[in-house]
């Protein structure tokens, strides 16, 4: 009950081109997608195409427990495909997959893992669903902040760029009410 396979599509309107340099600076995820990431630290380079690159990460969903993590790129064939082999609190897969649908970008993330903490091992057989509900409330912050970002990118001038709102911030659990605050 400790493995999990979740897949999440996303759609923005942007070239794959604009995707892949946002996803290819994971060191930045807390700035752009601060309601999931706390912390992302490079521990390796990889190579010139970041092939072997290592990112130390700290994330939370809405639940009241955080994971630390690492990932390694084993597969990157830019703009189409990145695979990650995440280490820490989880171990499997996870793949992005992009395609250009018009002015669209289909993004797809599939999450194939298997949980190593303690919290998660022991609870899973119970709280499965609400554990991949985490899993894709963190994705939907995702998907909000990512069009925030390629706005603010886009951006000309520094009076457009504060005109783009911020992304979504950290939510806590409503005890009581079972639903995310904010």
């Amino acid at each position: 009950m400790s493995r999990y396979h979740l897949v999440t599509t996303w759609r923005v309107r942007a070239s794959l081109e604009e995707v892949a340099a946002i996803l290819s600076e994971p060191e930045r995820l807390p700035d752009w997608w601060p309601a999931v990431y706390l912390d992302a630290q490079e521990t390796a380079p990889g190579d010139e195409t970041g092939l072997g690159k290592e990112v130390a990460l700290h994330t939370k969903g809405w639940l009241p427990y955080t994971l630390r993590w690492q990932f390694r790129v084993t597969a990157i064939e830019p703009p189409r495909r990145l695979v990650l082999e995440p280490m820490g609190d989880f171990s499997g897969r996870g793949t992005w997959t992009f395609a250009q649908d018009g002015p669209w970008a289909v993004i797809g993330y599939e999450w194939d893992v298997e949980t190593h903490k303690p919290l998660l091992r022991a609870l899973g057989w119970l709280l499965r669903p609400v554990f991949a509900a985490n899993h894709d409330w963190a994705m939907r912050r995702g998907e909000e902040s990512l069009r925030l970002e390629l706005l603010r990118r886009r951006a000309a001038t520094s009076a457009q760029r504060a005109r783009v709102p911020p992304p979504p911030g950290r939510s806590r659990l409503t005890l009581g009410a079972g639903r995310a605050a904010g």
